[in-house]
């Protein structure tokens, strides 16, 4: 497998996984063409944190000093139950020793790729194809090519690589045709968000909190634009009665009373899966963040984990250009880690969270309620806890974008 090293390299997608992956490459004098098939940047609210892992690799393209100058730093969060309150909280600053960033950052996600947006739009080594979508992508002999539909016609890019960020229904994915095994939640999930200050109706509330109940778990957060509660549609509530005014009113009310009636300023109900593709990578084809895996919103790591991913991409295909890494050996270990990693941490946390949430059966809610007691009350149980949760233990373990067959730490 060769490549040309005086092609760009391509990159689908221009979320903030895509953003992430294309300023990576120019960071390093890499020429890049990003593709979206928005005319705009995307302005999804739905990702909102940031954990300490990713606020380090994102620290190496100089955009996390303004992430938290504009996000909201929180050391903070809560494991709770509607029924019985406050069960255990958990500091991050117990990980201050080992990062810089003992901390969720909540940070609206559209708010990095406007900041991503902006330095790359002045740089000479990118070109922004936005309202253009890519309809079949190929390896070639020296490289890869991407066909696309431009607002101008027909286009054929050639790159040296392509890094498939374009999301769940990744059309980079499916020109090649990977498996996308998995399964998807019975019920939608809904986020609501509103301006009202949930922490002033509910006494102690942190500014993070998991809510157990067998009827209706619940998670609420704070962004710096708003609070925002997530919670299960059932399977048989169709959208437009999720979504009705008077019956989004009624679920905020059923979490704190508030007599002025809550204003709602966005809201969305969107299927929740757990699936991860069968590889990785293609030739010199690889895919990233919600194109490889999708997850259960509760942990808030589906979106910092695509980030690593492409971190790690990017390095390598910086090396790969450099004469400094061998092709195949770089590439297939990116499918390898990345994909331990999606199966390990990313899909293995997140269906255990959620399960958590919505357990029934009150013996095993009861013994979930202890084990969380018991962790919390433990420094060291809490802070191997948080170490994994931020994904700092998966980071130290895996690495990012290390050359193959490099020593990776064993977690404590």
């Amino acid at each position: 497998m060769t490549q040309r090293t005086d092609l760009p390299a391509i990159v689908v997608g221009a979320g903030p996984v895509g953003m992430t992956a294309a300023a990576r490459l120019a960071k390093d004098g890499i020429p890049v063409v990003v593709v979206e098939a928005e005319p705009v940047p995307k302005t999804d609210w739905r990702a909102s944190t940031f954990h300490a892992a990713t606020l380090e690799l994102l620290h190496d393209i100089g955009v996390t000093e303004q992430m938290n100058a504009e996000g909201l730093v929180t050391p903070i969060y809560h494991f709770r139950d509607r029924r019985d309150g406050l069960i255990a909280e958990f500091d991050f600053g117990l990980l201050a020793a080992e990062t810089p960033y003992p901390y969720r950052l909540q940070l609206n996600q559209q708010h990095l790729v406007r900041m991503l947006h902006d330095r790359l739009r002045a740089d000479d080594r990118v070109e922004l194809l936005f309202g253009s979508r890519v309809t079949g992508v190929a390896n070639t002999a020296d490289g890869v090519t991407a066909t696309v539909q431009t607002p101008d016609g027909p286009r054929i890019l050639f790159g040296s690589h392509l890094i498939g960020a374009d999301g769940p229904a990744s059309t980079v994915r499916r020109s090649l045709g990977i498996e996308f095994a998995g399964h998807t939640y019975p019920e939608r999930f809904m986020i609501v968000s509103t301006t009202v200050d949930l922490g002033a109706r509910i006494p102690g509330l942190a500014h993070v909190n998991y809510i157990a109940d067998p009827a209706q778990w619940l998670f609420l957060l704070r962004t710096p634009e708003s609070w925002r509660a997530v919670y299960p549609v059932p399977p048989d509530e169709p959208v437009a009665a999720a979504t009705a005014p008077d019956r989004m009113q009624e679920q905020l009310q059923a979490v704190a009373p508030y007599p002025a009636g809550y204003p709602i300023i966005d809201f969305q109900v969107y299927n929740v899966h757990q699936r991860v593709a069968a590889v990785f990578r293609a030739g010199n084809i690889v895919i990233a963040g919600d194109a490889a895996h999708i997850n259960s919103p509760v942990g808030g790591v589906g979106l910092n984990s695509g980030i690593h991913d492409v971190m790690d991409a990017a390095a390598r295909i910086v090396r790969i250009r450099a004469g400094e890494g061998d092709p195949d050996a770089e590439l297939s270990t990116y499918d390898a880690v990345r994909r331990q990693v999606a199966l390990e941490y990313v899909q293995a946390d997140t269906q255990r969270n959620t399960e958590r949430l919505k357990e029934t059966d009150e013996r095993l809610r009861r013994a979930n309620q202890e084990e969380m007691r018991a962790i919390a009350a433990d420094p060291a149980r809490a802070r191997a806890y948080m170490r994994r949760v931020s994904l700092l233990e998966s980071v130290r373990r895996f690495g990012i974008g290390l050359p193959p067959g490099q020593p990776m730490e064993v977690p404590a």
